[in-house]
């Protein structure tokens, strides 16, 4: 059985940031052919950096995906109508 030199944190913090990039990309493009096609790129840009173990290359990829994700942030993003935010409150 292989384990893995992450911690519970880092796959929580991965997972967070591919869903939030996601989301965004849903805030953008409404048809979800298109979005699907956007979100194929987004989980091979994840891929491509996979097997990356060096913890300085990692926060390096981390902080330009931040950067990349606050950049491309849409301006009027999607809230459920009964989440706070939405339009029944």
């Amino acid at each position: 059985m292989a384990t893995t030199p992450f911690s519970s944190a880092h796959r929580l913090y991965v997972k967070s940031l591919y869903r939030r990039m996601l989301k965004n990309e849903l805030d953008w493009v409404v048809r979800r052919d298109i979005w699907r096609g956007r979100a194929l790129m987004i989980r091979a840009e994840f891929e491509r950096n996979r097997d990356v173990q060096d913890p300085r290359a990692l926060a390096q990829i981390f902080e330009k995906a931040e950067v990349e994700l606050a950049a491309k942030q849409h301006p009027d993003p999607y809230i459920p109508p009964a989440m706070p935010g939405g339009t029944k409150w």
